[in-house]
């Protein structure tokens, strides 16, 4: 089957389409990805030369008495326009989109086809794209059972977030460690803020530094572009062990030398964390659409998962207390890891392209 799978805009959409276009793939179906025009798009899907991908334009809804929804109305007509273009040649046997108004286009084109159409939730509340895209497709597939009180009209299928392929498998913690130049005699501390990073993040560890320079510990440290410079600068002038990088594209290394994590808490990481069986410390974004990544954390602190953290209560010395406690509580975070491995089903993209084929054989069926 052909398949349009429309994931672009942040790392949460675009590396959750990847890993189902990838099931596709060893399946013997044709997906096409839509992405956004986002720089992260860009980077995150340069090597990837085995899928064809299609850039639409993006931008989130205003309110509907702001006088930026003419504008927004504008641009989805023009990337309705470029669908309809991309699917008649195309020809799509259904339409799977993985959140963002990136998805309304693709999903809204499929629906006036009348072919199968599918939006994926991974957080525990969905954001207004999914809440208007739901409206339009035969089924939501979620990431977390909580999320399926807030589509009571819907056909909901609890799938989990899916997981890219590269990332499913474990590299031996001695070789991954090895990979960033660090030691084995030290516990590893990931330390990430999602696909683009977080500034709150970085700059709370760097403030920590001082009192964590005489711990057994290392880190790693994804930054995001902007604050790469800085963050090398400061663990070199406070001497900790340290491999920092604005983005990392070999994240199963990253999470194979890991002992714990400090992390956002979208969905797309807590599935990777939980693959992993990563005891962290989260932290949710403060300004996440509908508060989603703080409702997201709960779930894993219900499940003593991990320890959830609210970045405006952070100060240096409460940072280090809770780093030192994770070092200092290895039973701790042996039942945190194995509680962890259990929130997320390693085969969450199989499972969405199994619902796929089953609606799409459906519907042949009913042709015929």
């Amino acid at each position: 089957m052909k398949v349009a799978i429309a994931g672009g805009g942040t790392g949460g959409h675009l590396f959750p389409a990847l890993a189902v276009a990838e099931v596709m793939l060893e399946r013997g179906h044709e997906p096409l990805i839509f992405i956004s025009e986002k720089d992260i798009d860009a980077l995150a899907t340069r090597d990837r030369t085995e899928f064809r991908f299609e850039k639409l334009p993006g931008i989130g809804m205003p309110k509907l008495l702001s006088p930026a929804i003419f504008g927004f109305i504008k641009r989805f007509r023009e990337g309705v326009g470029a669908v309809r273009a991309i699917y008649k040649k195309f020809q799509p046997d259904a339409v799977l989109g993985m959140g963002g108004f990136t998805s309304t286009a693709p999903i809204y084109a499929g629906m006036r086809r009348k072919i199968p159409t599918f939006v994926h939730e991974s957080n525990a509340i969905p954001g207004k794209a999914n809440k208007l895209n739901a409206r339009m497709t035969d089924a939501v597939l979620l990431g977390f059972e909580d999320c399926a009180n807030f589509f009571p009209r819907s056909r909901c299928e609890i799938t989990g977030t899916p997981i890219r392929k590269s990332l499913m498998q474990r590299v031996p913690k001695a070789d991954a460690v090895a990979a960033f130049g660090l030691e084995n005699s030290r516990k590893t501390l990931l330390v990430m803020g999602g696909s683009q990073g977080a500034h709150g993040i970085n700059e709370s560890i760097i403030k920590s530094l001082p009192l964590l320079k005489n711990l057994p510990l290392q880190i790693i440290h994804l930054t995001g572009a902007e604050d790469e410079q800085p963050a090398m600068a400061n663990y070199r002038r406070e001497n900790v062990p340290a491999h920092v990088a604005a983005f990392c594209h070999r994240m199963e290394e990253a999470y194979s030398a890991a002992d714990f994590a400090i992390s956002r808490s979208g969905a797309a990481s807590l599935s990777e964390l939980s693959h992993f069986g990563l005891p962290s410390l989260l932290i949710p974004f403060p300004h996440a659409a509908e508060n989603h990544q703080a409702l997201n954390a709960e779930i894993f602190e219900r499940q003593n998962a991990a320890v959830v953290i609210e970045q405006s209560k952070i100060t240096p010395e409460f940072l280090a207390e809770k780093i030192r406690w994770m070092l200092d509580q290895p039973a701790r975070l042996q039942t945190m890891s194995e509680r962890v491995r259990r929130l997320a089903p390693d085969d969450a993209a199989a499972r969405v392209v199994d619902v796929i084929e089953h609606a799409v054989n459906a519907c042949a069926g009913g042709k015929n």
